[in-house]
This record gives C-alpha cells, sequence and structure tokens, in this order.
C-alpha cells in the first residue's frame, strides 16, 4: 500500500468543494468525466429491467445478448470481425485492467508503460507485486513510445506494455503505424500488448481505430460504457481477449468480483440503439467545440503546447512560462484564481513538475469564465 498513492486531485477537488461551500465560485477543469447526463434511453433500459425483474446474476463474462451487442459495434463502426465468444464484460475498464493484469503478470515481472499515463495502471501492477516500468514520453514525441525504447527497456522479466490511445492526460492518439510496429516488437519479444481505448469514440477531425486490426495473438483491447457512452456511474466495460484466455479471465472475474451490475448491463444494452448513437454524437462535436476554444486560448497565453490532441477531453499543457512547480502552480491557481486543474505528478514522474492538465467537461461558458480568471492570474505569475 505505500507504493500505491493516492489521487493529488482529489485533494483539489476537496479543497475545491470546500472553497464552494465557503461561498467561492470554482471553474472546474479537473475531473475526467463527462458532465453531461447517462443519454435518456439507457437510463430507461436500466429502469425497464428494474420493473421486470432483472436483477439476478449475469454468467461472469457478461450477458449473451450485450457480448453479441458489443460485437456487432465493432463490425458496423470498425468493419472488424470481433467474435462474441473473445468479449468479456467487466466492472468498468479497471475491473478489465485487474482481470487482466491478474491472468498474465507474476510477482516480481514487468509492465512497460509510457509515462505520463493513467496512474492506476501502474498501481494495479503494484498491487500484483509486480514491477510498472515507466518509459517517460515527451511531446515532440507525440506523447508515443518508439520501438527502440520498448526493446532496450524489454527483459526477461518484461511480461507486458501498455498503450492508451486516445490517451489520459494527453488527449493524443497513436498512429495507427506506430502501434502496429509496437505490437511486432512485442509479439517478436514473447510478451502481450494491453491497449486502452476507453476514449475511443471521443475523436475528432479523423477516424476513430481499434487496435483489433493488428490480429489476435496475445491482444487485449479495453473499452468502456464510461466516456463516450456517458456511463461512469454505471460502472460496466469490456476487453476483447484471444479466445483461448477468456476462460481464465471468467475464472478469475467468478472469484473477484462475479460480474458487472445486471442493471448496468441491460442499460449498455441500449448504448448502441441508433437515438443514443445520435446523441453521443451531438455531444461529441460539442466536446470538439470545447476543444478547439480551450486550446486556441491556452496557446495564446503562452503555455507550451505539443499540438493540438485528437481526442478525449483533456489538454496537457507545459507551464514552464509560468512556474517551475506545477503542483504549486496549481494549487495557487484554485486559491487565488478559483479554477481547479490537476497537476501533472497525478501522471507520472516524468518531467511532472512541467505540465498540468486541463479538462473540457464542462460548458463552454465555464470554460470562457475558466481562461478569464488563468488569463489574469497568469499575468502575474511569469517564471524568471
Amino acid at each position: 500500500m505505500e507504493g500505491i498513492a493516492p489521487f493529488h486531485v482529489m485533494d483539489i477537488l476537496a479543497r475545491a468543494r470546500q472553497m464552494e461551500a465557503g461561498g467561492r465560485d470554482v471553474v472546474h477543469m479537473e475531473v475526467g468525466e463527462p458532465d453531461f447526463s447517462t443519454p435518456q434511453p439507457i437510463i430507461d433500459a436500466g429502469i425497464a429491467s428494474l420493473q421486470q425483474g432483472r436483477t439476478h446474476y449475469t454468467p461472469a463474462t457478461g450477458l449473451p445478448e450485450l457480448r453479441h451487442a458489443i460485437s456487432d459495434f465493432y463490425q458496423q463502426h470498425y468493419a472488424t470481425h470481433v467474435a462474441p465468444e473473445r468479449i468479456v464484460v467487466t466492472p468498468g475498464a479497471s475491473g478489465a485492467l485487474q482481470l487482466i493484469l491478474g491472468i498474465l503478470v507474476n510477482p516480481g515481472e514487468k509492465v512497460l508503460m509510457p509515462d505520463p499515463g493513467y496512474p492506476c495502471n501502474r498501481h494495479m501492477v503494484r498491487l500484483l507485486d509486480a514491477e510498472a516500468v515507466e518509459l517517460g514520453v515527451t511531446g515532440e514525441e507525440n506523447f508515443e513510445l518508439s520501438t527502440a525504447r520498448v526493446k532496450e527497456a524489454w527483459d526477461e522479466k518484461t511480461r507486458a506494455l501498455m498503450l492508451a490511445t486516445p490517451a489520459n492526460p494527453t488527449g493524443r492518439t497513436l498512429r495507427s503505424g506506430v502501434i502496429a510496429d509496437l505490437y511486432d516488437t512485442v509479439i517478436e519479444s514473447g510478451g502481450a500488448l494491453i491497449v486502452d481505448e476507453i476514449y475511443q469514440g471521443l475523436v475528432y477531425g479523423q477516424k476513430s481505430q481499434s487496435a483489433l486490426v493488428l490480429g489476435e495473438k496475445d491482444l487485449f483491447v479495453v473499452n468502456s460504457f464510461s466516456k463516450y457512452f456517458g456511463m461512469t456511474g454505471w460502472r460496466v466495460g469490456w476487453i476483447v481477449a484471444p479466445e483461448e484466455y477468456v476462460p481464465l479471465l471468467d475464472r478469475l472475474a467468478q472469484n473477484i468480483f462475479l460480474a458487472a451490475s445486471t442493471t448496468a448491463q441491460y442499460g449498455a444494452l441500449a448504448a448502441f440503439q441508433p437515438q443514443t448513437l445520435e446523441i453521443l454524437e451531438q455531444r461529441r462535436e460539442v466536446f470538439r467545440q470545447r476543444r478547439d476554444y480551450l486550446y486556441s486560448a491556452l496557446d495564446d497565453m503562452g503555455f507550451g503546447l505539443a499540438g493540438k490532441p485528437e481526442g478525449a477531453f483533456y489538454i496537457y499543457a507545459d507551464v514552464s512560462r509560468f512556474s517551475d512547480d506545477s503542483f504549486e502552480f496549481s494549487a495557487r491557481l484554485l486559491e487565488e484564481a478559483g479554477v481547479a486543474i490537476t497537476p501533472g505528478r497525478d501522471f507520472g514522474s516524468f518531467n511532472q513538475e512541467r505540465y498540468v492538465r486541463f479538462a473540457y467537461t464542462t460548458g463552454l461558458d465555464r470554460l470562457q469564465e475558466g481562461v478569464a480568471r488563468i488569463k489574469a492570474f497568469c499575468g502575474t505569475t511569469t517564471n524568471r
């Protein structure tokens, strides 16, 4: 437990709530959660399942009809055939990652991952008494790992490489050629590739893709109904795994959590309905508009930006012009300007003192208010 750190952003959020309770107005750009409610067709489906008495356990791998619906979704939207038997429904993407790491990683083994990255990844590895090897990536590299870096870090104890696209906190997508090269490198090294695609639906200006086109051998893809589908609190996600690993995932799921919420799974069935997808696409356009506004505003103010993020709802910005301590910068921005953002130390150790994450998970009017406050704050905070 000493090696598993809390989210520093939760301290910032707690302080922001305390300030609001005292009458201060705070613009929230720290929370990595869509501000929209779950689409009504999903809510209606969940309520209907309760009214119809569908309150019993499902198979550990998930409702068969939901596994088929996810399979159909890949075929229709990504022209990729994924057999339903390869899909395992889980309690969120976190449950998915826990299962995958649980069947792959032994104590003392290693999992490679980029830094910055989602902090829970390294903590899940630590929970298994294994080692997360974080490889620093820069904006100049598009926050992408190279095959050379992976080959250099890989040794006889390395079991897997974890990637995310689009990524938290950078919002960047990995180019298809980069993922293909990394996949080949991992397979040649005798390991497994784990790809987190939970922001897959939130991609702007380009066609969303899935790593599943690469093949099936030792490739695990994680997705979720949380981000694009707006079901964060429902806690339902899924794995696409090589078919020979599914019995192991099934067995481990039975022992850890048995199954994802039955109500959430019935709600998720409605996520693929045309009327739901229409709502979600409208929301994706809203997120794009917010991204364009906030990116331009931060660029104009002099934040260091490594190109416009292609997905998710985050901008990872270099604050070196204003401060040499991003944690202090975030704390002062909250106290003095009433704007909550996330410091880089939540996402790893590489260059963490230089970066902060802005989440555009609030309305455009609030983003505009936040930008005005940041501009005033930064006018008196230039780092010399």
